[in-house]
């Protein structure tokens, strides 16, 4: 992986040989209604650098065109066809696994009731009428109503899906609940698994690469257990952004398979050179990593700074390289808080 690499000063930026990227929208694109800061510019600059973009979401609750209407509302330019859900891949997982017009019942919003019509399935919301599938994904106004309904369903040995099982969702106010959570309800009272569309599952990737045919695709993403993870899952290069859910000090403690090819403080960074990374063991117990002018150490169980450099995202790349080197376990380390406090916020 880029972060990895046994080199020094700079290469090439993240969009080098890049036909399209594919952008997560919550704590990537916007927070709740408002951009992310640079955002909207950079990704409406890939146009120009003759580079197709496309936006991939978890969240169930909104229409494809509605998705793209609010992007549409922050600067971006876009039709509903860049816009990929994870309803439209529960659907075609869903097209998988009962047969064409059948009865599903929904728990969810228009996102998931649209796809279903576009896929020519009859829409319930009640187990009476013995659907021949369930499908699951988040919409604010999901209760317990909702979740019973489908218990009740799934009493039967019929097919459930599940859009994603995000356990939480970023929103203006702060971090609310997500459709993981209420999946995990339902799981509960009926002691069965869904399948699953959306990231990190691989069929929400396979969908997009479809859609946008990607040769050599870039995803961004802001949480390690499903941006990244899902991107790993799927082969994709993949930039993780500090601007929403997870933090320096969760990328610190990434394990294997949920670290990014490229670090980025915000999407300004992806047409900028990035920084080559030294990461070498001289010593089974002596790991060290370089990134610019900042380099880190693991010796032992103590990560240590050896010098902070002068850029906060150097260091914070070098911390992760020099972790990743050692192939020691987070929680046996003592990471000294200087590695990520300068961009906590």
């Amino acid at each position: 992986m880029a972060l990895f690499k046994k080199s020094t000063g700079t290469g090439p930026a993240p969009l080098d040989g890049v036909d399209v990227v594919l952008a997560d929208l919550d704590g990537v694109v916007y927070r709740g209604p408002n951009p992310v800061p640079h955002a909207v510019e950079s990704l409406n600059a890939l146009a120009t650098a003759g580079i197709r973009s496309g936006y991939i979401t978890n969240n169930a609750s909104r229409t494809d065109e509605q998705v793209a209407q609010h992007l549409r509302d922050l600067g971006l330019s876009l039709t509903a066809e860049d816009v990929v859900t994870s309803p439209q891949a529960a659907v075609r997982l869903l097209s998988t696994k009962v047969a064409p017009g059948a009865l599903i019942l929904v728990v969810g919003g228009d996102g998931l009731v649209d796809e279903l019509a576009k896929g020519g399935f009859r829409v319930t919301r009640s187990a009476d009428d013995e659907p021949d599938a369930v499908i699951q994904g988040f919409a604010p106004h999901v209760g317990w109503e909702h979740l019973a309904e489908a218990s009740f369903a799934l009493a039967r040995d019929i097919p459930w899906v599940a859009t994603n099982q995000d356990w939480t969702i970023p929103v203006a106010r702060g971090i609310a609940p997500g459709n993981g959570t209420l999946v995990s309800a339902v799981h509960t009272a009926v002691q069965k698994l869904p399948l699953v569309a959306g990231k990190p599952e691989k069929a929400i990737f396979d969908e997009a690469v479809r859609r946008f045919d990607a040769k050599r695709a870039l995803f961004i993403g802001d949480r390690l257990d499903t941006d990244i993870k899902g991107a790993d899952n799927a082969g994709m290069t993949s930039a993780f952004v500090l601007t929403g859910v997870d933090r320096p000090k969760q990328l610190i403690a990434a394990p294997p398979g949920q670290r990014p090819d490229f670090i980025l403080s915000d999407l300004r960074e992806l047409s900028q050179p990035y920084p080559k990374v030294i990461a070498e063991r001289p010593q089974a117990e002596h790991a060290v990593a370089r990134v610019g002018d900042a380099q880190v150490t693991v010796r032992g169980i103590d990560v240590i700074v050896d010098r902070a450099g002068s850029s906060p995202i150097n260091l914070l790349r070098a911390g992760c390289a020099a972790i990743a080197a050692s192939e020691k376990l987070i929680y046996a380390l003592r990471v000294p808080e200087v590695l990520y406090s300068e961009l906590a916020s």
